[in-house]
């Protein structure tokens, strides 16, 4: 049960999240982060909309990490079942 990188799907102003996804073999798993998880990774301004990608692979080794840690633990949710990483999951 080894995650691996996935791709980059796009940021959903709206919801306020960034949609990626990881593999498990040859399932592809659905995950998104927060945008305000992403802010807080980086600890400084609100990055903008237009942005958010180069955001997202500027911190992609932590927020793959962290999805690996939480699949690994099988907290998933959602349906389809993915991983949704937000601000808390990555406070110690």
């Amino acid at each position: 049960m080894t995650l691996t990188s996935g791709h980059y799907i796009g940021h959903e102003d709206d919801r306020m999240i960034v949609l990626f996804s990881m593999r498990d073999a040859g399932e592809e798993i659905p995950c998104a982060i927060s945008t305000s998880a992403m802010d807080y990774l980086e600890r400084g301004p609100q990055v903008r909309p237009e942005h958010r990608e180069a955001q997202f692979i500027r911190l992609r080794d932590r927020i793959e990490a962290r999805a690996a840690s939480k699949y690994r633990a099988t907290k998933l949710e959602g349906d389809p079942r993915g991983i949704m990483l937000r601000g808390s999951d990555f406070r110690a």
